[in-house]
Formats: C-alpha cells, sequence, structure tokens
C-alpha cells in the first residue's frame, strides 16, 4: 500500500513538473515576443539621437517655429514665474516664461530643485532656453546652463536597457523550465535529484543581482551606447564561466538526499 501511495506521488510530481515546464517555455516565449518591441523602436531612436548629436544652433533667416527643423533654437524670455513644486514624488523647479513665447518654450520647465538656477532664477528674469524641434534642450542665465533630463539622446539606452531586461527574463524562463524537465526526467528514472548549484534560495538572488551591479558598474564608468554593450560583456564574463562550472560540477557522483531532507531543484525548492 505504502509503494502504491509513493509510485502515485511520484506521478503526481512527474507531472506536475511537465506542466511546470510548459508553462515556464511558454513565458519564455512570451517575454521573447515582448522583447521585439522596444527593439523595433531602437533604429529610429538611434537615427533621432544622431540627428540631435549633430545639430548646429539656427541661423538668424530661420522660421520662428518649424518643428522639423534640425537646428538649436534659442528663446529669449522673461519669467512668469519661477517656484518649487512637487512633481509625483519628487520636487522641481517649474519655471514659465511670460507669453508670447514660440513653443515649445510655452510649456512649463522643470528644472532641477537643487540646482544652480533654482538659486538664480526669479521672476520677471530674463533666460534663454534652447529648443531642439520640440523638445527644450536646456535653460541658462548668467552664464549658468542646466540640461533637461530625457532628451533624445537618452531614449536609445533605454529602450535597449528595457529590451535587454526583458530577454534577460525570457532566457531564466527558458532556463526554469530546462529544470522542471530535469527533475521530471531524474523522478521518471529513480534518481535524486540534485541541484547543479547548491546554494537553494540564494541563487534567485544572484541571478537578479549579477546584472543589476554590472548595469550600475557600466553606467558608472562609462557612458551611453558603451554602457549597455559593456553591461553584456560583464554579465558574460561572469555567467560563462558560472555555467561551465556548474555543469562540471553536475558530473560528478552525487549522493542521495540524506533521510528528513528534501531534495531540492535548480531554483532551490522542494522537488
Amino acid at each position: 500500500m505504502a509503494v502504491r501511495t509513493t509510485d502515485r506521488w511520484i506521478a503526481a510530481r512527474i507531472r506536475q513538473e511537465w506542466w511546470h515546464a510548459a508553462a515556464w517555455v511558454l513565458l519564455g516565449l512570451a517575454l521573447s515576443a515582448v522583447a521585439v518591441g522596444p527593439s523595433l523602436y531602437v533604429p529610429g531612436k538611434v537615427a533621432t539621437e544622431a540627428a540631435f548629436r549633430d545639430a548646429r544652433p539656427c541661423d538668424s533667416e530661420a522660421p520662428a517655429r518649424d518643428d522639423g527643423a534640425g537646428c538649436l533654437r534659442t528663446i529669449r524670455g522673461t519669467v512668469l514665474s519661477a517656484r518649487t513644486v512637487k512633481s509625483g514624488r519628487t520636487k522641481v523647479f517649474r519655471v514659465r516664461l511670460r507669453p508670447p513665447v514660440p513653443a515649445p518654450a510655452d510649456q512649463s520647465i522643470d528644472l532641477d530643485a537643487h540646482g544652480d538656477l533654482s538659486e538664480l532664477v526669479q521672476q520677471g528674469e530674463g533666460v534663454d532656453v534652447t529648443t531642439w524641434r520640440n523638445d527644450v534642450v536646456s535653460v541658462s542665465q548668467g552664464g549658468v546652463r542646466e540640461r533637461l533630463a530625457g532628451l533624445p539622446d537618452e531614449d536609445p539606452t533605454v529602450f535597449t536597457g528595457a529590451a535587454l531586461v526583458v530577454v534577460w527574463s525570457a532566457v531564466l524562463a527558458f532556463i526554469a523550465a530546462f529544470g522542471s524537465v530535469r527533475r521530471a526526467r531524474c523522478l521518471a528514472t529513480g534518481r535524486p535529484v540534485v541541484p547543479r548549484v547548491p546554494f537553494g534560495r540564494a541563487k534567485p538572488v544572484g541571478v537578479v543581482a549579477v546584472p543589476l551591479v554590472a548595469a550600475f558598474c557600466a553606467g558608472h564608468f562609462w557612458g551611453t551606447w558603451t554602457a549597455v554593450v559593456m553591461a553584456v560583456v560583464l554579465c558574460a564574463l561572469i555567467a560563462v564561466p558560472a555555467t561551465i562550472l556548474a555543469l562540471r560540477w553536475d558530473r560528478e557522483p552525487s549522493p542521495a538526499s540524506p533521510p528528513g531532507k528534501e531534495a531540492t531543484g535548480p531554483l532551490g525548492e522542494p522537488v
């Protein structure tokens, strides 16, 4: 009777692992499809970035407003209001110019609440606003200049980073599917289920921490596209040796789990 109960339990676990594997594969395929979205935007964003970086100051004959112009336009305006306000969870130094001024300088401009301009700009004073197409690039006064965040030269790295995050998640889903298949086969053949790298529940932390640390280091020491490339290189330098080590480790004979202690799978979960 006990043998039949054990056999039924093993059969149920095998079916469960195969269902888990199918679910992980479907998730990996879905994430791979999602990664295509931001990837499709990257070429266009790169072209816009190149146009922005090559932009030169507009000449005096340029029209007062031309959203398609590829030049940097300087708009001289008078400050209507300048005060620190809350924007979401952060504080910004919001400046509005007295109309009439051409777009996009006719909208409120959010500067760093702790920047130099927040201490200089006052109501009724003049400021220079540099614009490019529909974006405000910078604000300056008396030789002090502040460049705004979220400009076109930052978009490509944001979209590339988003695509890499989703691709990394898809890879993890496929690895989890492989682990479920491996556990199912081990249970079916009566072999002990021994994790490739026996770090238990600490493994997911390492899997998530590695790309975060690599991205932080790359962004700290390099800029823009170099940081993206170096983040991938750093992850590869860590992941490839770790994978080879894990595969070699798994070839060694592994003893069965000791009595009273349940074996664990590749992500530290009980099997």
